[in-house]
């Protein structure tokens, strides 16, 4: 089990688990068609992400991992460079893991090897954030040293947001 950065290589197993997350009405900006017929230029948008060169004014650079595990991919995880005033409700690192792939531990791994890349880039702490009624990543989240600061309301939306700090310092998996 690894973090990679996208790669085309991992296309069929990629469209399996974003059709596995339509079913949960999850990840609807993604069509299945366009993938397949571009799925090498996907793949580059993900990696532009990174370069704030390419990128506008309104994004900070934000670095997308797979997880991989029996050449299958898993799951996601990308990092913020850095967070601006809006992002702070959300967090410098996000992760996904399909739908049937949940339970069997690789939230946990995704994260703490998250957590190491984000460390790779230079971060020395990150925000993460999760819905409060989401008990299996506030679970991951305490388990990777997660340290609750505050539970936070959107205004706009009414759900309520747990944000934990994760210190990078002296951090093992």
């Amino acid at each position: 089990m690894f973090l990679t950065k996208p790669e085309i290589m991992y296309k069929e197993s990629f469209i399996e688990a974003l059709e596995e997350f339509h079913l949960e009405g999850r990840n609807l900006s993604f069509e299945v068609d366009d993938l397949n017929r571009d799925f090498m230029g996907f793949v580059q948008q993900l990696i532009d992400k990174s370069d704030s060169t390419k990128i506008t004014k309104e994004r900070v650079p934000e670095t997308y991992f797979w997880l991989i595990d029996n050449n299958e991919f898993i799951g996601r995880v990308s990092i913020r460079h850095y967070l601006v005033a809006h992002l702070y409700r959300d967090g410098h690192v996000g992760y996904e893991i399909r739908p049937s792939k949940r339970g069997l531990g690789y939230g946990k791994q995704i994260l703490k090897l998250g957590v190491e890349k984000a460390r790779d880039i230079g971060l020395t702490k990150v925000l993460l954030t999760c819905d409060s009624d989401n008990f299996g990543s506030k679970k991951i989240i305490e388990y990777c040293d997660g340290n609750l600061e505050n539970e936070i309301v959107n205004s706009e939306t009414g759900i309520s947001k747990l944000r934990y700090w994760i210190e990078l310092m002296g951090y093992s998996t």
